[in-house]
């Protein structure tokens, strides 16, 4: 079975493409997540591939869905930022050994592949429909979405994992070498692109805005409270720390304006999510939640990094994309989960979304209020990757958990959750899903 990269037709990246035609057609009904680490320890039962096998079977047992009765399996064959196996250093090869191995020995290890999934989970023995959602969760989802909708499958299984070698990224490749050529020469110095790039968007916010740094403590607090209360993230499950406002103001700078805190932590996690037709989620263990829209932003800067105008234009026109193909409004999000890998660009999609009718340079007076489950305007419940570690998903899984009524103690209670959306991860480039407790 070949497996290939999703088209980039099967992403709703257009404009004006009115309607989805699969709205409510497609229901999520299964969570799986491994647990989490800081580092691989080096051991089978903890490498990359181990760790998706956990995440798949726990949202196959989650959904109460026969494995025999799975047809389709899609996910992101990425599952590092720069962690390579280093030149010249020894396979581990008592851990490749223990499982059934592909053409790639360090496929379950260091990457990733359909193949070796389907080789070491023969449960999986009637899934027909392969392919790949490249770049984050957000993607994988979508390109499941689609599929199931399409008729491609209809039984599918969604994953996306990381692994974390050694506790930190950009440590090989191109990061590993004494000089730097191209572009990255200049932007690169100042550590990832995307680090450095919001730094700038937001330093420049916040001189047109009158705004400081110091008004995005109030979300800090928030994402922290509320990814110590989700308890499959990292920091609920190794470092159940507060985060203090004293804390956040008193860290170092990594990209100034940009903090250590602004920045989310890497790991290790696997996660994974069953979706189906409307019509199989009836009868199966778990709530469905329904899918009404999935849309793309493909913004590109017109020079090495977006600038906050281009920012602020393309999470307009996203804005538009997903409530014009959900056939929604932004009057009726009941919560957001969008990406906060760098806390900085958080308030871009705030204000792109126009939640609870934010305008460009209010979304840090907006943090000033209530943006806790327990109030009216709830931002981030999942406590996002800055709550919960790096993965990209924490987003996904809590808007399904807070529509099934089945997210603990981190439920929102100030309103009733009906329709929410996610996705990232970057506010120029990213995937956005909208999810409903009705397929209406």
């Amino acid at each position: 079975m070949a497996t290939e990269n999703a088209p980039a037709s099967i992403y709703r990246a257009e404009q004006n493409l009115g309607l989805w035609e699969h709205r409510g057609k497609v229901a999520a009904v299964g969570i799986g997540h491994s647990p989490t680490a800081r580092r691989w320890d080096g051991k089978a039962e903890t490498c990359v591939g181990a760790m998706s096998i956990l995440a798949l079977r726990a949202a196959i047992e989650d959904s109460g869905v026969d494995p025999a009765k799975i047809d389709g399996l899609v996910i992101d064959p990425v599952t590092t930022t720069g962690a390579f196996w280093p030149k010249g250093k020894p396979l581990p090869l008592d851990v490749i050994n223990q499982f059934n191995t592909t053409e790639q020995p360090l496929d379950g290890i260091t990457q990733l592949s359909v193949e070796w999934l389907l080789k070491n989970m023969p449960e999986l023995a009637n899934v027909k429909f392969t392919m790949y959602g490249a770049g984050c969760m957000s993607r994988a989802i979508c390109v499941a979405a689609q599929a199931v909708g399409d008729g491609q499958t209809h039984t599918c299984l969604v994953l996306k994992s990381w692994h974390n070698l050694e506790g930190r990224y950009y440590q090989g490749g191109a990061a590993g070498s004494n000089t730097i050529s191209g572009t990255a020469a200049m932007r690169n110095l100042w550590g990832t692109p995307a680090s450095f790039g919001t730094a700038l968007q937001f330093a420049e916010y916040c001189r047109k805005y009158g705004k400081s740094h110091d008004m995005m403590a109030p979300f800090m607090e928030n994402s922290r409270r509320n990814g110590l209360l989700f308890p499959e993230g990292y920091w609920a499950q190794h470092r159940p720390e507060v985060l203090t406002k004293e804390d956040y103001l008193a860290a170092r700078w990594i990209a100034k304006p940009a903090s250590l805190f602004d920045n989310d932590i890497p790991i290790t996690v696997s996660g994974a999510y069953l979706y189906t037709t409307a019509e199989r989620a009836k009868d199966l263990k778990q709530k469905p939640v329904y899918i009404l829209n999935h849309a793309a932003s493909v913004g590109r800067a017109r020079g090495l990094t977006p600038t906050l105008d281009e920012v602020e234009e393309e999470t307009a026109r996203t804005a538009k994309k997903i409530y014009q193909g959900a056939g929604i409004t932004a009057a009726d999000l009941s919560f957001e989960n969008m990406y906060d890998g760098f806390s900085l660009f958080h308030p871009f999609h705030l204000e792109g979304l126009g939640y609870r009718g934010i305008k460009f340079g209010e979304a840090l007076d907006f943090y000033q209020t209530d943006i806790s489950i327990e109030g009216p305007n709830p931002v981030s419940p999942s406590g996002g990757n800055i709550g919960s570690g790096r993965s990209r998903f924490w987003m996904h899984t809590d808007c399904i958990q807070q529509l099934q009524g089945r997210a603990g103690a981190r439920q929102i209670t100030g309103i009733t959750p009906e329709i929410a959306v996610s996705g990232g991860p970057m506010p120029v480039g990213g995937n956005y899903t909208v999810w409903s407790a009705t397929p209406d």
